[in-house]
C-alpha cells in the first residue's frame, strides 16, 4: 500500500501512443504502455483512440488522479455538427497544402505580415494551409465541417467523453493553438479573420485553456489537463531553462528553446510558438532527421550500430562528400518538392565510411541552420540537449558539438513528451486541490555532457553544406 499520488501523461505522436504513469511528487515512472499508429500522412483519428485504449489496458490507469495529452502538432481534425469526424485527419507531414500556404502568404501581403499577425509564416505543415487545401479540393466535405481541432484536442475530448466527443467541451492550450496559423501568441487570441480567409468562413474552435487549467473530469474521477503540442510537452518534460536548446532527432528534426517574449521571424525559419507554461517556444522544424540515418544504413546494407562504426571510421568532412538530406522534401527551408543530393563525389571518396559520415554531418547541418536562426532571433544558446531516437547514435554525439558550435548534453533516454504531459497533469491536479502553485512541479532530469571533439573542421563542413544548398536551391 502506498499513499503516493499518481498522474499520467500521453504522447500521441505520428508513430504511436505512449503513456507513462508517474509519481506526482517526484516524476518517477511507475508504469508504461504503448501502441502503434498506422503509417501515412492522413489518419482516421479513431486509430488514435484505439491505440490509447490498447496502451492503457490491463489496469495501467488504476489509481491515476490526473492525465494530460501531448500530441503531434498542426494536424487538421474536421468535425461535423454532431462532433463526428468528417474525413481522415491531415497530419503535419502531408505536403499537399504547400501551394495553399504560398497563396495565403501572398494574399496577406507577404511573410512579414504573417509573422506580425501570428508569429509564424504558413508552410504546408501549418493547419491554416491545410484548411485552404481542404476547402478547395474537397468542398462537399468542407461544407459539412462545423468545427476544427488538433489531434491532442480531439484525444482529450475522447478521454473526457469515454470514447465520444458528443456533448464534450472542446479545449486546447496556447502551445498547440500557436501552431495553427490562426491563434496569435502575442495577443493570446484567435485570428478568426485568418481562418475565414483560408476556409471561406469561420469555424467552431476549441477554448484555449491556461497552462494549469483543468479541461474537466472523467466519469471515473480523473482530472484532465488541457494538454499541449508534442514539442511543448518535451520542453516541459525536460524542464528547460533560459539558454537550454533542445535538438530533437525523431521522425522530424526540431530545434527549440523557452523564451520570455514572442518571436516574429519573417524568413519563416523560426515558428513563434507559445509553450506549455505561459512563456514562448521559438522553434525550427525540419522534415528530415532520424530517418536520414535509417535510410543511409539501409542503402549501405547495415544497421544503426554499423552506420555509427562506419561514420566514426571516416575523417571529418567525409573526404569531400556532402549530403543535402531532403529525402522527404523539406519544411525548413521551405522546399516541399526537393529531393536529397549527395555532392562532391569522386572515385576516391565514394566509400561506405564517407557516405555514412556524410549522412550524419548532413542531417546535423540542417539542424545547425535552425540553431543559427534561433540565435538570429535573440534566443540565447548556452547548451544543446539532444533527444530523440537518433540522439543515441555514437556518431551523432561525436559530431554534434562541433557542428552546433555549443556544448552538447544527452539526457537519459526517456519519453519526454509523455513526461511533460504527466508533469502538466500533476500541476493541474495541484491547482484543482487549491494548492496555488504557480509553476509546474520540479521533477529532476539528468543529462550527460558529450566531449567536444576538438579541431577546426566544423566550419569547413558547414561551408560545404551551405555551398551545395545554394547550388541546388539558390538559398
Amino acid at each position: 500500500m502506498t499513499d503516493r499520488v499518481l498522474v499520467a501523461g500521453v504522447d500521441s505522436s505520428t508513430q504511436s501512443t505512449k503513456v507513462v504513469v508517474c509519481d506526482a511528487g517526484t516524476g518517477e515512472i511507475v508504469r508504461e504502455g504503448r501502441a502503434a499508429h498506422p503509417d501515412g500522412t492522413e489518419v482516421d483519428p479513431a486509430a488514435w483512440w484505439a491505440a490509447y485504449e490498447e496502451a492503457t489496458s490491463a489496469g495501467l490507469l488504476d489509481d491515476v488522479r490526473a492525465i494530460a495529452v501531448a500530441g503531434q502538432q498542426h494536424g487538421m481534425v474536421a468535425l461535423d455538427e454532431d462532433g463526428a469526424v468528417v474525413r481522415k485527419a491531415l497530419l503535419w507531414n502531408d505536403t499537399r497544402s504547400a501551394g495553399a500556404a504560398a497563396e495565403l502568404v501572398r494574399e496577406l501581403g507577404g511573410p512579414q505580415a504573417w509573422a506580425d499577425a501570428v508569429g509564424t509564416v504558413p508552410l504546408a505543415s501549418i493547419t491554416v494551409a491545410k484548411l485552404r487545401w481542404f476547402a478547395e479540393h474537397e468542398p462537399d466535405l468542407a461544407d459539412r465541417t462545423q468545427e476544427v481541432v488538433l489531434p491532442h484536442d480531439w484525444l482529450t475530448a475522447q478521454i473526457l467523453g469515454s470514447g465520444s466527443t458528443a456533448g464534450v467541451r472542446l479545449v486546447t492550450d496556447r502551445g498547440d493553438a500557436s501552431g495553427t496559423g490562426y491563434w496569435a501568441p502575442s495577443s493570446g487570441a484567435y485570428r478568426t479573420d485568418l481562418l475565414a480567409r483560408a476556409f471561406g468562413r469561420e469555424l467552431g474552435l476549441p477554448d484555449v485553456l491556461g497552462p494549469h487549467e483543468a479541461a474537466g473530469t472523467t466519469a471515473s474521477g480523473m482530472v484532465v489537463g488541457p494538454g499541449t503540442g508534442d514539442n511543448m510537452g518535451a520542453a516541459l518534460g525536460l524542464g528547460l531553462g533560459p539558454g537550454d536548446i533542445v535538438v530533437s532527432l525523431g521522425t522530424s528534426g526540431t530545434v527549440f528553446g523557452v523564451a520570455e517574449a514572442p518571436t516574429a521571424d519573417p524568413t519563416g525559419f523560426v515558428a513563434g510558438f507559445a509553450d506549455a507554461t505561459g512563456r514562448f517556444l521559438p522553434l525550427v522544424c525540419t522534415l528530415n532527421a532520424a530517418r536520414v540515418l535509417t535510410s543511409a544504413a539501409t542503402m549501405l546494407g547495415t544497421d544503426h550500430a554499423g552506420l555509427d562504426e562506419l561514420a566514426l571510421s571516416a575523417k571529418p568532412g567525409a573526404g569531400g562528400l556532402t549530403l543535402l538530406p531532403y529525402l522527404d522534401g523539406e519544411r525548413t527551408p521551405d522546399l516541399p518538392d526537393a529531393t536529397g543530393t549527395l555532392g562532391g563525389l569522386t572515385r576516391a571518396n565514394l566509400t561506405p565510411a564517407n557516405v555514412a559520415r556524410a549522412s550524419v554531418e548532413g542531417m546535423l547541418c540542417g539542424l545547425a541552420d535552425g540553431l543559427d536562426a534561433l540565435r538570429d532571433n535573440g534566443v540565447p544558446v548556452h547548451r544543446v540537449l539532444l533527444i530523440g531516437g537518433a540522439a543515441r547514435s555514437t556518431a551523432v554525439q561525436a559530431v554534434a558539438s562541433g557542428i552546433f558550435g555549443a556544448p552538447v548534453s544527452v539526457p537519459s533516454p526517456g519519453e519526454y513528451v509523455a513526461l511533460g504531459a504527466a508533469r502538466q497533469a500533476a500541476w493541474v491536479l495541484a491547482r484543482s486541490r487549491g494548492d496555488g502553485v504557480e509553476e509546474p512541479p520540479g521533477w529532476a532530469t539528468g543529462a550527460q555532457e558529450v566531449p567536444d571533439p576538438g579541431g577546426d573542421w566544423a566550419a569547413e563542413v558547414r561551408g560545404a553544406y551551405t555551398r551545395l544548398r545554394g547550388q541546388m536551391h539558390g538559398i
